[in-house]
């Protein structure tokens, strides 16, 4: 079906900015997706032109990191244009054949123009006739026609000419920004744990088949669509809705792949192939990452619908006004100043390379693993003075191993281990891993019933009709169970256990920090920013933690809310504050911080989901990287818009004055539109 373009009430086209037609001819589709509804930019419709047969829907496939095929297509009018415009210019003014004159050298010229021009003329025409007039394609075509018109034939072509290159560039760096997020989205395929022969095993999304039975839980994202088994869950659906009021699902309803099981292990019937209803979490982040705009680039879109009729009002005024002041009043010389000035004053330096600079630092981002959810949040992370982090799997490995053993002796160890096992099976935290490397294989024949996940505390079931606790010893005070342990100096993470009751004792476990942890915090500190950790795990541990790293500040035993209290308090002093987490107890606060970061390789799918910026591997040392790759695109930024205010400040004076011919009105546009996508383009290249 062809495309039918929108307008709003006054006429305003709401649809295919020059931005987007950019990004579309880079195969970048996916990324506009979620700004359609959002344009109201500056008006300008997509060329139809030589990239028409170089489109690829939303899904495809097509590598763009192999350009050759592709790059050569997107040149070819160009190409055309140039061969062409060098003959007439070696014909005019080296072998000047006698032929080579009148109607035969127009129409050279003309032939020449055509390849370039009349993609753009057709949809300025197009933009016109709704009424939309102050577009670049109006600018770009009422210029050159009108060099036409008083005989400056090499001039026109050539100001056309230019500008298609400068598109081709525009798309080339915006096709390698692209190649960037493809190569960081292929590293998170989608898994879920099927239960074969009520045993649970992990495979690819892909390879689960309908009436497979899915076992979720607690922070884990549906992977595809399903019906619940369980009696009831809840889900957060804010991927799929944008609401982030937890929804409470009853067995034989419909749950959908995004939604997030929040707080007890659920199973689902898989209804829907992988292929139908697959959601994947880290492309909707990046769908979504152009959508919302750093402050800079909404200026410049606001500045730019003001600007563009101005200048169409100052050209025409140039065009005419001086017949009432000079005493030799040339109309052709005139009208040529104003087209120069036309030329000159097309914003699009700005309002293409300000987006570019910004999506080749999501794009240097993701070459370096880590996702910005929009380019406001390079701006913010630009200017952050405080990074609180969370300690377990953030600054420390979250690989734990039992250390110990101390039970009452008035317990079965190994049974009580067993159950212990079974239960921790059903987290998703590090410390269950520990628990089943040091205990072995999970007895399936261990029925557990009501499992819950209580937020900062731990696991309670029901075994056999008894409770079973399993978590911090925070969780023996909110239960009530009674203990003689003196934990408090121990330098070890505990798992305390309770069973019918009574206090069995606790397992000690140890993790290790990680080796970029301590290189973190230096970098953090040179760039003049506050190190915090706050962590839910005993203080003593948390102290010894933040000793060894140079952690000034750093609080320990704190539940959810305590941190969000902690958050607050520095908020109070008005700072900027960046939170780094990775479990799904951290989900409330990363959503208070100014930016949330979260580690998206061990972290919890609730926290990504509610993250600014994911980082992919879990490196602690991305964080500074983060924070320099924020500062490096709103300097790069800054530069291109100073180069293009000042550039054509320049040249408009100089072309109203008549002291600027079209080919110095092509540097002021073209030239420098070029140079600040060059600059755009520099950030990916650069070593963080």
């Amino acid at each position: 079906m062809k495309h039918q373009h929108t307008y709003d009430a006054q006429g305003k086209q709401t649809c295919c900015s020059e931005e987007e037609k950019i990004y579309t001819e880079a195969g970048a589709e996916e990324i506009l997706k979620p700004e359609k509804a959002l344009r109201k930019s500056f008006n300008a419709t997509p060329a139809d032109d030589s990239h028409a047969g170089h489109d690829h829907g939303a899904d495809d496939d097509h590598d763009h990191t192999n350009m050759e095929g592709s790059t050569f297509k997107l040149f070819l009018p160009s190409i055309i244009s140039l061969s062409l415009l060098l003959i007439a210019l070696y014909f005019d003014h080296l072998l000047k054949p006698d032929w080579f004159t009148g109607w035969v050298r127009i129409a050279w010229y003309i032939v020449a123009y055509l390849p370039v021009g009349l993609p753009v003329l057709k949809e300025a025409f197009g933009s016109i006739r709704q009424g939309a007039f102050f577009s670049e394609f109006f600018l770009m075509g009422i210029a050159t026609v009108g060099a036409f018109g008083i005989g400056e034939y090499p001039e026109g072509v050539a100001v056309m000419l230019f500008y298609s290159v400068g598109e081709v560039f525009q798309t080339l760096a915006v096709s390698r920004a692209k190649a960037n997020i493809k190569s960081l989205l292929d590293q998170r395929p989608d898994e879920v744990t099927v239960l074969r022969n009520n045993i649970p095993e992990i495979i690819k999304a892909e390879k689960a088949e309908i009436n497979d039975i899915i076992q979720l839980k607690p922070g884990e994202k549906l992977g595809l669509d399903g019906e619940l088994l369980s009696e009831k869950s809840s889900f957060n659906t804010a991927a799929l809705t944008g609401e982030s009021k937890p929804d409470t699902k009853s067995k034989g309803e419909t749950v959908l792949a995004g939604m997030i099981n929040l707080n007890t292990v659920s199973q689902v019937k898989v209804t829907t192939a992988y292929t139908d209803s697959k959601l994947s979490k880290i492309l909707e982040l990046v769908q979504n990452a152009t959508a919302q705009k750093a402050p800079t680039e909404l200026f410049i879109r606001k500045f730019a619908k003001i600007y563009t009729p101005i200048v169409v009002y100052l050209a025409i005024a140039i065009t005419f006004v001086p017949y009432f002041f000079v005493a030799n009043y040339d109309f052709a010389d005139w009208l040529y100043r104003a087209l120069v000035f036309l030329v000159i004053s097309c914003p699009c330096a700005l309002v293409i390379s300000i987006p570019l600079g910004y999506f080749g630092g999501i794009g240097a981002a993701s070459k370096n693993g880590i996702l910005f959810k929009g380019s406001n949040f390079l701006d913010v992370i630009a200017n952050i003075q405080n990074v609180v982090m969370d300690k377990t799997g953030t600054m420390t490995e979250g690989v734990f191993k039992v250390q110990e053993v101390i039970f009452n002796k008035d317990f079965d160890q190994a049974e009580i281990l067993e159950m212990v096992n079974a239960l921790e099976s059903k987290s998703t935290h590090p410390v269950a891993t520990a628990i089943h490397e040091f205990v072995g294989e999970v007895n399936t024949n261990i029925q557990l019933e009501n499992v819950e996940e209580i937020a900062g505390h731990g696991l309670k079931a029901t075994v056999s009709g008894k409770e079973l606790l399993v978590g911090n010893f925070k969780l023996m005070d909110k239960f009530n169970i009674s203990y003689d342990a003196e934990v408090s100096k121990i330098v070890y993470t505990l798992i305390a256990i309770a069973y019918d009751k009574k206090f069995v004792g606790y397992l000690t476990v140890a993790d290790s920090i990680k080796q970029d942890a301590k290189l973190t915090i230096e970098k953090l500190k040179s760039l003049g920013i506050k190190p915090t950790m706050l962590s839910g795990d005993k203080n003593a541990v948390v102290q010894f933690v933040a000793k060894e790293l140079g952690i000034e500040n750093a609080f320990g035993d704190l539940l959810p809310e305590d941190k969000v209290t902690k958050l607050q308090e520095i908020k109070a002093t008005n700072q900027s504050v960046a939170f780094v987490g990775d479990g799904v107890n951290d989900a409330p606060v990363v959503a208070l911080s100014d930016v949330g970061i979260a580690m998206g390789g061990l972290g919890s799918d609730a926290t990504v989901e509610t993250a600014d910026v994911v980082i992919q591997d879990d490196m602690p040392s991305k964080i500074p990287m983060a924070i320099n790759i924020g500062k490096q695109t709103k300097k790069i930024v800054w530069q291109n818009i100073t180069l293009a205010f000042v550039v054509k400040g320049i040249v408009l004076i100089l072309g109203a004055g008549g002291l600027a011919t079209m080919w110095e009105a092509v540097f002021a546009d073209v030239g420098v539109a070029l140079l600040a996508i060059l600059n755009a383009v520099r950030i990916q290249r650069m070593k963080f």
